[in-house]
């Protein structure tokens, strides 16, 4: 199961990225809203890195996620931190029990890793019903011709002192799906550990989420590259694509 054992190196194997910029980001797309946003849910949260720093900017959080073992650290991290933030045990495909939320975030290919058009419907519905009217969803997407041109097909490896791993990026049979089988040696107790999971991640077009969104009812619905707020400057080499979209009136 993906983000099992793997949580216990999550952090170490993610420790260069890019946090900031996911919360400078969300810092200023409510900048530019007309909307007070003091009620964050932040969907797929995993170990709670970028929950706990809008957390420490004031902002009333919840984390959501999948993965009790992530959540396990997450909670551990706000606590030695005293940082005041609700941890649920959820998918979010079957969200339940949020309302009047301001704004929902989902970042770091949280919704890649939904791979039915389906069920990505039933996530964005669950997103709409718990955010209040005028309330805002934030979420990033690989970028389909990026991933199929640098990642499908291809290997990585990061091997440091205390963890490394092995990334086989094996095509699906649609478009735009992959897996990926990973390989972790992790020094645990003096000894390297060994331990396998595989990963299902798909992604869409641009105008497949936009329909999605606008038919259930999100309105200024609009598109970012790789971390940009200011312009929709978005090309082949665009790796990560960002939505921000309105709850409507519906």
């Amino acid at each position: 199961m993906a983000y099992g054992r793997m949580a216990e190196i999550y952090d170490h194997l993610m420790n260069h990225a890019p946090y900031d910029k996911w919360v400078d980001f969300t810092e200023e797309i409510i900048r530019s809203s007309d909307i007070d946003v003091k009620r964050i849910a932040d969907l797929g949260c995993g170990t709670g890195e970028i929950t706990t720093r809008l957390a420490t900017k004031g902002y009333e959080m919840v984390g959501v996620d999948y993965s009790a073992e992530m959540l396990s650290y997450a909670e551990h991290k706000s606590s030695t931190n005293m940082i005041t933030i609700d941890w649920l045990h959820q998918d979010i495909r079957e969200l339940s029990g949020l309302t009047g939320y301001d704004l929902a975030i989902s970042y770091c290919d949280v919704i890649n890793y939904i791979t039915e058009p389906a069920d990505i419907s039933q996530t964005f519905q669950h997103v709409f019903d718990m955010l209040k009217r005028g309330g805002l969803f934030l979420f990033d997407v690989h970028h389909l011709p990026f991933i199929m041109d640098f990642y499908v097909n291809e290997t990585f490896a990061e091997v440091t002192d205390e963890a490394s791993y092995i990334w086989f990026c094996i095509p699906g049979e649609e478009v735009g799906e992959m897996y990926h089988d990973l390989t972790f040696y992790y020094l645990q107790d003096g000894k390297y550990e060994r331990f396998d999971e595989e990963h299902h991640q798909r992604t869409f077009s641009i105008k497949f989420y936009k329909e999605i969104l606008q038919r259930i009812g999100f309105e200024n619905v609009k598109v970012y590259a790789d971390f940009e707020v200011n312009d929709e400057n978005i090309d082949d080499d665009t790796a990560r694509i960002f939505f921000s979209a309105t709850k409507g009136p519906r």
